[in-house]
């Protein structure tokens, strides 16, 4: 296909509106044409001289341009001749003195065009000493002018700009330098430190474009340049740093520019909407999630790359152009590392010849509490001799014993691994992980890439044996004090998700890298055996916890039995909370804690006991019903009124619940005045960190469906669900309810609306609303086949469904009603939602309290796909 190298078409004749759009539109088509086969920054040079000549025209045209003492000016990135499909472009309308009524109507009209052409412009009208004055005050303006460029106008009146701002006085190296680390720093903090988000700001973000430019705007302010590239005359940049950069910079700005095209607008942030699209414009194919993930990946790696240079430019720029430490002495470690202030730096330039030396500067960061971070030298030599590596560190033995010794040390969780991880040594160690670097999944649930969830798993694991942190996991705290050897902790770690991106089961895979390393590493066998053991049983307890009634002896057996020891218990339960805390800020509350440290502690009780001699039902039952009995005796009620009560209440109750909870049903229950009207309790005190509610009713056709209505009705989320019937035809319903932010229930008045709803729905008062809810933007983006699975139960009269789907609103709700609807009655429920995702379980029968045969399973499924398919929008 043959395509020409620029837009060809001249400036309209005319200057109408119409004109101007037809040719901004003819444009952007060869924009998007030219896309697949030029260079990124010939087109974004090529729509800035493109808006250029626009301009020029239109000044003209308003009879600006007889005005001598006016100048158009192009500032910020327009300024460096540089624009995106949709970017700003931001001018500088510079005057000898302020406009009269009639200049201020022409600019004004000239402005307006540009408005009405839908062009993002950002403007003002200023005399020189106004632009000083503001630009003195503002780091943004003065920013934005250092790289300004005549468009049209008086030459005299910019080049007086010009000179006016190049003086110290206005901003001198050191003070502008300050400001825009301060203003860095501030951005980061914005995007919690890292790039690592769901929908990443291709600017905004640490690893970002800005953070390219603040590189250069630095530098280029204390050597008075233009261009990046002539930094390197400067010895500011290597030329190889300052070909990454540009690599960097060019990718950054391919997804900027796809990202434009496909949003319509001046959008930075890569939403879900886009990312499909982006990927395809962007040559990684059109199979959706995949194509999504490869260009994802691609995208962490770049930030990654730049963070490190932006890390060691600036370091370099403060201490040795402006040379800040020079206060400070050089304190010699050992032959080959020295401290200069807080940070470590190599002797010589041949330090890392030996590439021990690699790990044992690393384990001097754990070591030295003193050290804060690499001195910019050595990370230079840091990335010299990365890329120089044959084969991996870890085949030297002197770098295995190191190695050990850092994950040994009691500070190597520290600063150290978080250094080893953000310049590449953990990828030159171990093989595994370099896969994994920048390796993202397309779903809302897993915020971070691989290897950045890995390394926050690290940092959760390491705060157990920090002081300041006992009060926040304080079991964890205990195991770990008692632990012998935290290193295995810390290995499975590394080692959990480590296969993931590979294809196959990554518990499986990464349990056999596990082995392979501690074959390689010299562990003893049953130290091998414990850490693959653990990599491969990662998810055992959070799926066990999340997914099974916990409160089943049969289940804790079951776990138990898998399990085998407290050893492996302890190990398990810590990696456990550390894995799920570092998979989504979002997701990890009160309960999911509270529901893996009833698991452990059962489990805990049943390997103590033996697992030959299992806890029995029965014992269960009489333990529960004693202590409950003590209470309510302290509470002033007779034995015999309370074995009247319990004796309408089936045995499988006193085995589901606490005996707290036994009290507290039974002293309202016993007070009860009207047995007719329904009881509702809503526990004020949060309950395993979420608040529970407890329904006492008559029972009657559908009322889970009205309970769940009611809940839905109030905005709470439902986590879990307990569904009994009495002896003489009570319902006996608990349900356990969040926010929608995680947070149990507290507001009084929020308590209150939650009761009288549940009692409106039960009443049959309440109005229920089972129709398919539009989905958020985000969940438009993703597609969750429904998936409906009946599975045995251990009661013949039971049968036991999972069911998968997209975590629409009002999806319990809307369950509810087609069990209705099937005539199927529900005996518990357990709600699970990752991400996007909802994966719940029911425990259902028929309504003559039997397990479902094939015709009434295959009638039920077809139903609840139905039900469960999103509904595409017109």
């Amino acid at each position: 296909m043959n395509m020409a190298l620029a837009f060809n078409k001249s400036l309209p004749a005319s200057c109408s509106l119409d004109s101007y759009k037809k040719h901004f539109a003819d444009f952007n088509d060869w924009l998007k044409v030219a896309f697949e086969h030029q260079t990124i920054a010939s087109l974004v040079k090529a729509r800035a001289r493109f808006v250029d000549d626009a301009l020029c025209a239109l000044w003209q045209h308003f009879g600006l341009s007889k005005h001598k003492h006016y100048a158009l000016i192009a500032v910020g990135g327009y300024g460096r001749g540089e624009l995106h499909p949709c970017s700003d472009i931001d001018l500088l309308l510079l005057t000898e003195s302020r406009p009269n009524a009639q200049q201020q109507e022409q600019i004004s009209q000239f402005i307006t065009l540009l408005w009405d052409l839908r062009l993002e412009v950002g403007h003002s009208v200023r005399t020189v000493k106004e632009t000083v004055s503001l630009g003195k005050d503002d780091i943004t303006i003065a920013t934005n002018l250092m790289e300004m460029r005549l468009l049209t106008g008086s030459k005299e009146l910019f080049a007086e700009l010009q000179q006016q701002i190049s003086k110290d006085s206005f901003w001198s190296s050191q003070k502008f330098f300050q400001a825009k680390r301060d203003e860095q720093q501030q951005r980061h903090a914005q995007y919690h430190g890292t790039a690592y988000n769901l929908e990443p700001n291709l600017k905004a973000n640490p690893g970002g474009l800005r953070d390219i430019q603040t590189i250069g705007w630095v530098a280029k302010k204390h050597f008075n340049t233009r261009t990046m590239r002539e930094l390197v005359a400067y010895q500011y940049l290597t030329e190889d740093e300052y070909q990454e950069l540009m690599e960097c910079e060019a990718y950054l700005w391919q997804m900027r520019f796809a990202l434009h095209v496909e949003s319509g607008r001046n959008e930075n942030r890569i939403l879900f909407d886009y990312q499909p699209a982006v990927a395809q414009r962007l040559g990684f194919g059109d199979d959706g999630k995949a194509s999504v993930e490869r260009m994802m990946k691609r995208f962490f790696q770049t930030v990654q790359r730049v963070t490190e240079l932006n890390d060691m430019l600036l370091q370099h720029f403060e201490v040795s152009i402006l040379n800040s430490h020079a206060k400070f002495k050089q304190l010699k470690l050992d032959d080959y590392f020295e401290l200069v202030g807080p940070l470590i730096r190599a002797t010589d330039n041949a330090v890392f010849a030996r590439r021990e030396n690699i790990l044992r500067l690393f384990w001097h960061i754990a070591n030295n509490s003193n050290i804060t971070g690499i001195h910019s030298d050595t990370i230079r030599l840091l990335r010299l001799v990365r890329r120089r590596l044959m084969g991996d560190l870890q085949d030297y033995e002197a770098c295995r014993q190191l190695f050990l010794t850092i994950m040994r040390h009691p500070r190597g969780m520290d600063r150290a691994i978080t250094l080893m991880h953000r310049h590449g040594i953990l990828a030159a160690y171990l093989p595994a992980w370099r896969n994994i670097v920048g390796q993202m999944q397309f779903d809302l649930f897993h915020a971070y890439t691989v290897d950045e969830h890995t390394h926050r798993v690290l940092k959760n694991l390491y705060r157990y044996s920090q002081a300041g942190f006992e009060n926040e996991f304080p079991l964890c705290t205990e195991i770990v004090k008692r632990m012998e050897k935290p290193e295995l902790l810390y290995l499975a770690g590394i080692f959990h998700d480590i296969a993931k991106g590979r294809g196959g089961d990554h518990s499986e895979l990464g349990s056999l890298d596990a082995r392979e390393f501690g074959k390689l590493h010299k562990l003893s066998d049953f130290d091998s055996k414990l850490l693959a053991w653990l990599v491969e049983s990662h998810l055992l307890m959070s799926v066990t916890a999340q997914r099974r009634d916990i409160h089943d002896p049969a289940v804790i057996a079951e776990f138990a039995e898998k399990v085998r020891d407290e050893t492996r218990l302890n190990y398990l339960y810590c990696l456990t909370l550390a894995d799920i805390r570092a998979t989504n800020d979002n997701l990890w509350n009160d309960w999911k804690g509270s529901l893996l440290r009833e698991l452990f502690l059962g489990t805990q009780k049943a390997l103590r006991r033996g697992l030959e001699k299992p806890i029995d039902l029965r014992d269960l039952i009489r333990e529960n019903q004693a202590e409950a009995m003590k209470l309510l005796q302290k509470q002033g009620f007779t034995e015999h009124e309370v074995l009247n009560q319990w004796s309408r209440v089936k045995a499988d109750y006193f085995a589901r619940y606490s005996p707290k909870q036994i009290v507290w049903h039974s002293e309202h229950i016993l007070r009860h005045k009207d047995p007719k009207e329904p009881l509702v309790l809503v526990d004020k005190t949060p309950y395993r960190g979420s608040t529970q509610v407890f329904v006492y009713t008559p029972d009657q056709e559908g009322l889970f469906a009205r309970l769940v209505a009611a809940l839905d009705s109030k905005k709470v989320t439902i986590y879990d669900a307990q569904i009994m019937t009495s002896k003489d035809g009570y319902a006996m319903d608990t349900f356990v309810v969040l926010e929608q932010n995680g947070e149990p229930v507290t507001s009084p008045s929020r308590l209150q609306s939650l009761k009288r709803a549940l009692e409106t729905f039960i009443q049959g008062k309440g109005t229920t609303s089972h129709g398919k809810q539009r989905l958020s933007r985000q969940m438009r983006s993703f597609t969750v086949p429904p998936k409906v699975v009946f599975l045995p139960a251990q009661n013949k009269h039971r049968t036991m469904l999972e069911i998968t789907a997209l975590d629409m609103p009002g999806l319990l709700a809307n369950l509810s009603a087609v069990f209705q609807q099937c005539e199927v009655s529900i005996h518990a429920a357990k709600i699970t939602t990752i991400g996007e995702k909802a994966e719940d379980f029911f425990m259902i029968s028929t309504r003559q309290d039997q397990a479902l045969d094939a015709e009434q399973q295959a009638r039920l499924r077809q139903v609840l796909v139905e039900q469960l398919t999103p509904q595409t929008e017109d």
